[in-house]
């Protein structure tokens, strides 16, 4: 019975499997959460910045370690005349040699370069955290700019319910006489207005989704799902992470790296040394010789030698400093122009709220009331429609320019400063 139960129930389980693989695939709405997480996994400049520090990790392991030793091979003295010339063993002073050399980089040198790779991988992490920066604050900007697009398309299906309206309004005013046959016209001119400002939402549309797939892949062709974002605006706390912004923060360890570099530069003038030990075998009738010998650097010309060196590394600390200071005004001046900025918007979006909307909606439908009363012209009517969907169409840019800037506030000074 169990077999029998199985050879029928495993041809229905497939069948049902494959009906469930051929049903068309839902595509999920795009939400700002999910772009973010998606840049985040998949950005290729991130990719591109984790190799970076991962190279600058492994080139940090040898920094500060000995050159390889040297093997040395050779023969000294060969005879080229005389009656022994071209034998290895019939002359006293020819030897094989083998040997080893080893050079010894002075320790201030050693440390120095171990210094400026330890730096360096700071300065990779910290290049790292200002493209993540890049990376989620252009894919936040892209997400509401495809966002603020969808909503105007929904916006312009209703433009076109209301001027279908319009047009069957026209039509029962000219049947009833109280308007001219030219009336009929109006409505279809302003259809053909909406179709030429639809082209541009499509252009519009198509930017953004370029724009946004540049940090997600094939995903920013899904329809952005959500809200407008609400990130808190905290003026007091943006200018207290301003010193923590992932462009000032990244000057520290640049800085270090470059104090490295002049250490390394000073310990030019401490001499290296080496040292070679060699193994001399000659003539089984001659004894078999070793030899030790030692070198040293010299630097007995710092002017024109060291000291430019040192002189170059500490005018390039000095332009780090210099940068630092003029990165801290730049940033403080973009975030008081961009507090400044969203406050306007904040009014603004406010006062279209409470007051341009309701005036232009009432405006309308008063101006379109009077038409069909016969106590006002269709040139009103239009002239109010059109107003109404101008600040419809003003409202949704004042809230794309509002998400905007906080979004350039949140990630620059909110997230990073976290």
């Amino acid at each position: 019975m169990n077999s029998t139960c199985f050879r029928t129930g495993w041809p229905l389980t497939a069948a049902l499997v494959a009906s469930v693989l051929a049903l068309p695939c839902v595509a999920a709405p795009l939400t700002l959460d999910e772009a973010l997480r998606l840049a985040d996994d998949n950005a290729p400049s991130l990719i591109a910045q984790a190799n970076k520090l991962q190279a600058a990790r492994s080139a940090a392991i040898p920094a500060g370690e000995l050159p390889d030793p040297k093997l040395l091979l050779g023969v000294q003295n060969f005879p080229v005349g005389g009656p022994d010339r071209g034998t290895l063993d019939h002359d006293f002073m020819t030897m094989q040699m083998v040997g080893v050399m080893q050079e010894m980089p002075n320790g201030d040198k050693r440390q120095a370069r171990s210094a400026v790779a330890d730096a360096a991988v700071e300065v990779a992490a910290a290049q790292g955290r200002i493209e993540r920066l890049n990376v989620r604050q252009s894919t936040a900007l892209a997400w509401i700019a495809s966002y603020a697009v969808a909503l105007k398309q929904a916006l312009f299906q209703e433009f076109y319910r209301e001027n279908r309206l319009l047009a069957e309004t026209v039509r029962a005013q000219i049947a009833s006489g109280r308007a001219q046959p030219a009336d009929a016209v109006t409505p279809k001119q302003e259809a053909a207005q909406l179709d030429e400002q639809q082209d541009q939402l499509i252009q519009q549309r198509a930017q953004a989704r370029a724009a946004l797939k540049r940090w997600i892949g094939p995903a920013a062709n899904e329809q952005p799902d959500g809200n407008w974002p609400q990130w808190p605006i905290d003026k007091p706390g943006y200018l207290h992470s301003l010193a923590h912004h992932p462009q000032l923060a990244a000057i520290a360890p640049m800085t270090r790296e470059a104090q490295a570099r002049i250490r390394e530069a000073e310990a030019d003038k401490k001499s290296d040394w080496s040292w070679e030990l060699d193994y001399q075998k000659r003539g089984r009738e001659f004894g078999d010789m070793v030899s030790v010998q030692f070198t040293f650097d010299l630097p007995l010309f710092p002017e024109t030698r060291q000291n430019p060196k040192i002189a170059a590394r500490r005018a390039e600390l000095n332009q780090l400093e210099a940068e630092r200071d003029a990165l801290v005004r730049e940033h403080t001046e973009q975030l008081e122009a961009q507090l400044a900025d969203y406050q306007r918007l904040d009014r603004a979006a406010r006062r279209t709220q409470e007051s341009l909307l309701p005036l232009a909606r009432e405006k309308t439908e008063l101006t379109l009331a009077s038409y069909r009363a016969g106590k006002s012209d269709l040139s009103a009517v239009v002239a109010a429609r059109r107003e109404w969907i101008e600040v419809r169409l003003k409202q949704i840019d004042i809230d794309e320019q509002k998400a905007l800037t906080s979004a350039r506030l949140y990630f620059a000074y909110g997230e990073a400063g976290q």
